[in-house]
């Protein structure tokens, strides 16, 4: 905990600084929610295919998915939501004839979740 999952648009690889932007998201989440800078884990996936509207090209997407241990506050949560895509807009640089669409949701894990290290 937390888990982090990142949806981002190929044509993004290059503007996308992913690793620059986990690092200080963790920070970011260790600060506001009181996580564990070890706890925090992100994965990132490039998605080829992304049809906004009616149009397939001229946009590109980054969809953040925080998902903490439950006991975090509403305000904690849009907190994070917010500070999540400030973060994006920071590492992500603009590309030419692209508009970006950057959205973010933290929740809870669900009471079954479970994990182990090895």
């Amino acid at each position: 905990m937390p888990q982090i999952t990142v949806d981002y648009s190929t044509s993004l690889t290059d503007a996308f600084d992913r690793q620059g932007f986990a690092v200080a998201l963790h920070t970011m989440v260790v600060e506001t929610a009181a996580a564990k800078i070890e706890a925090c884990k992100s994965r990132f996936t490039a998605v080829d295919d992304v049809v906004v509207g009616a149009e397939r090209a001229g946009h590109a997407l980054v969809h953040v998915a925080v998902a903490l241990l439950p006991g975090r506050s509403a305000e904690v949560k849009s907190a994070l939501t917010s500070r999540t895509l400030e973060l994006v807009r920071a590492h992500v640089k603009p590309v030419d004839g692209v508009t970006l669409h950057a959205s973010a949701e933290v929740r809870d894990l669900e009471a079954s979740y479970q994990k182990f290290e090895d």
